[in-house]
Parts: C-alpha cells; sequence; structure tokens
C-alpha cells in the first residue's frame, strides 16, 4: 500500500553533484512527508534532510549549504540536490515516508564519492 521508489545514485568524485529521486506512493493516505536518510558501512541511519506540505526543509548541519531537498506535490516526488559532494558523503540513501506508528522505506541507492 506504500511504495517508495528511489534512483540516481552511482559514482562521482568530490566536488561533483547527483541529484536523488524518490517517486512516492500510499493507496489509504496521503503523503505529506518524505526525509532522506544516510547510512554508511558500520554506521547508525541517520537524518539527512526532510520536507512536509506546508513546511520548511530540514537539513542535518554536516549537509547545510550543499545539499537540498524539494518536492512536486502533483507528482508526488522527492528530490535531493547534492552538490559539493565530500567522501564522507558516501553511504546508501533512503526515501522514507510515515504515518502513524508506521515508517516506510525505499530500497536504498548507493552514492560513493571519490577523492
Amino acid at each position: 500500500q506504500v511504495q517508495l521508489v528511489e534512483s540516481g545514485g552511482g559514482l562521482v568524485q568530490a566536488g561533483g553533484s547527483l541529484r536523488l529521486s524518490c517517486a512516492a506512493s500510499a493507496t489509504t493516505f496521503t503523503i505529506n512527508y518524505i526525509a532522506w536518510y544516510r547510512q554508511a558501512p558500520g554506521k547508525q541511519r541517520d537524518l539527512v534532510a526532510s520536507i512536509s506540505s506546508g513546511g520548511s526543509p530540514n537539513y542535518a548541519d554536516s549537509v547545510k549549504g550543499r545539499f537540498t531537498i524539494s518536492r512536486d506535490s502533483t507528482k508526488n516526488t522527492s528530490y535531493l540536490q547534492m552538490n559539493s559532494l565530500k567522501v564522507d558523503d558516501t553511504a546508501v540513501y533512503y526515501c522514507s515516508t510515515a504515518r502513524g506508528l508506521f515508517r516506510y522505506w525505499g530500497q536504498g541507492t548507493q552514492v560513493t564519492v571519490s577523492s
């Protein structure tokens, strides 16, 4: 009943850019909140950015000024524009939404930044 389909991950050199996309759908509720998380090997899954309908975007300190989250409500799609990428940005990136007691996740997409 909830699907989150991600795309846009890949390999990029430090200083480069990538744009991740998350196409979201739900059969029983309206999706008005989207978040991007990332998880590097051996580390916790951390919030990168989030956006909700009628609200301002929120960013982790580590990505402020470099990443931009946006959404197209007509397409129910969220984007994470990542600029000035650093090696430490290397992680699996996940798109997520929440409803009541449940949190839903996409499949994850690998972002690898090389020096």
